[in-house]
């Protein structure tokens, strides 16, 4: 029993540490969705692609982010092994041999659940950030003038993938400016930079944006998805950039 409840702690502590470690790669201006990928690979050691693997090596703090994540994924996954080894090889009555694996596939189902939840993770980012600001400096000041301008607004990247809801549309098409975020550049899979972009420009997955915006907007349409829902999103977006500018004109005149 203690070796499968040992398993779950680790994997519990895996996604913990891959979690932190996006947060602190969101914070160096990587798009929330490319973070995580990046965190998730470094930590299991699988690997990622020329352009992204790019952006992690010219940037010092994300470089320092991603060793350490090494590091600790290729102790956690010995670590792993080994206990697993312990669990099953373990000479004991068949009855606890069961046991074990029925502790293993609930923790793991419960996991599984709780990382796969948005509220769960909107509520750890929070918390993590909060952490990570009071006991860290993990923004260094190449980066942290631009992306934290004033307020909420920042200047940040946007890895475009498939079946986003921006892919495959031009910038007129997609109207984002309506939303409160403006393209400042598009980066090419082929490493062509295109610096303020015009309307014409289409959008290809594997593009990399440069944006200005407040970070719900940017936040959201990193999430957003093509199909109704992500219209739908589109729209109540503009809608409420419309109010955020109608206040602005309000306390402007006022």
């Amino acid at each position: 029993m203690l070796p499968a409840i040992s398993v779950i702690a680790i994997l519990i502590f895996s996604i913990l540490i891959t979690r932190i470690a996006s947060a602190a790669l969101e914070n160096t201006g990587l798009s929330g969705k490319s973070a995580k990928f990046q965190s998730r690979s470094a930590f299991t050691g699988c690997g990622f692609t020329t352009v992204e693997s790019e952006k992690i090596t010219q940037h010092p703090v994300r470089r320092q982010i991603i060793l350490t994540l090494m590091l600790l994924g290729n102790a956690g996954i010995v670590t792993v092994i080994v206990t697993l080894l312990i669990t099953f090889l373990h000479k004991d009555s068949s009855l606890s041999w069961y046991y074990n694996i029925a502790i293993l596939a609930g923790g793991v189902i419960i996991l599984w659940i709780l990382s796969s939840s948005k509220l769960v993770d909107k509520w750890l980012t929070k918390v993590i950030n909060k952490i990570m600001s009071r006991y860290t400096n993990i923004q260094t000041r190449d980066y942290s003038s631009l992306l934290k301008l004033t307020g909420e607004y920042e200047v940040t990247e946007l890895n475009v993938r498939k079946n986003d809801w921006i892919e495959g549309k031009t910038l007129l098409e997609s109207n984002i400016r309506n939303e409160g975020i403006t393209v400042l550049g598009i980066e090419r899979l082929n490493g062509l930079y295109i610096g303020a972009p015009n309307r014409d420009v289409k959008i290809n997955e594997g593009d990399n944006l440069i944006i200005y915006g407040s970070q719900t907007s940017i936040q959201k349409l990193d999430e957003r998805e093509k199909g109704r829902e992500g219209n739908l999103d589109h729209e109540k977006a503009k809608a409420i950039q419309e109010e955020v500018k109608q206040k602005q004109k309000q306390e402007d005149e006022g």
